[in-house]
């Protein structure tokens, strides 16, 4: 696996929701990707791998970082510190929580309806089963997901989703 390090300082937007980033060349983000792949592996201070995609601003290419991972790795924007990044060769671009995977092993029609979805959309459902922290959550949340995603026939519905969430967790 080629990675590339290089050292950064934690950037700022200033005119959205989004704010920290770790800005990059056009030679290093060039490297990353092509066409069609802007995923990638990074390594932050040693600590990741995280799955990210590679982002495009007027001005220049970036990774978006959100306040608890600035707050977890004590990035600030006056000290640098250590980035390494790899292309992510994973299926969706994210790793995908094991009671997730099983239950897409064993509900063919749910498996169905959820490779049927975008790669964006598919990323989404798994980072919401990956960001529980306990097993029986996640199960719960797996369970919820593929239900919605059958009973709704494929069509992804978030608020009608969140209410088969609710419903899970107080099973």
């Amino acid at each position: 696996m080629e990675t590339l390090c290089f050292k950064s300082k934690l950037g700022v937007f200033e005119y959205n929701h989004w704010s920290y980033h770790i800005p990059l060349t056009e030679d290093i983000a060039s490297q990353m990707m092509d066409k069609n792949h802007r995923r990638v592996l990074v390594w932050i201070r040693d600590q990741g791998p995280f799955h990210m995609a590679l982002m495009k601003s007027k001005n220049y290419w970036y990774l978006i970082l959100n306040q608890e991972m600035v707050n977890r790795l004590e990035l600030d924007h006056q000290k640098t510190f250590d980035v390494r990044m790899a292309r992510d060769h994973s299926e969706f671009g994210h790793e995908v929580p094991e009671e997730f995977q099983v239950l897409l092993d064993q509900d063919e029609e749910g498996n169905g309806y959820f490779r049927s979805l975008t790669l964006g959309k598919q990323r989404s459902l798994i980072y919401l089963v990956t960001k529980v922290k306990n097993s029986e959550s996640r199960m719960k949340k797996s369970l919820a997901i593929l239900h919605h995603l059958k009973s709704a026939k494929g069509k992804l519905d978030f608020k009608q989703l969140n209410e088969w969430i609710k419903h899970y967790n107080n099973l």
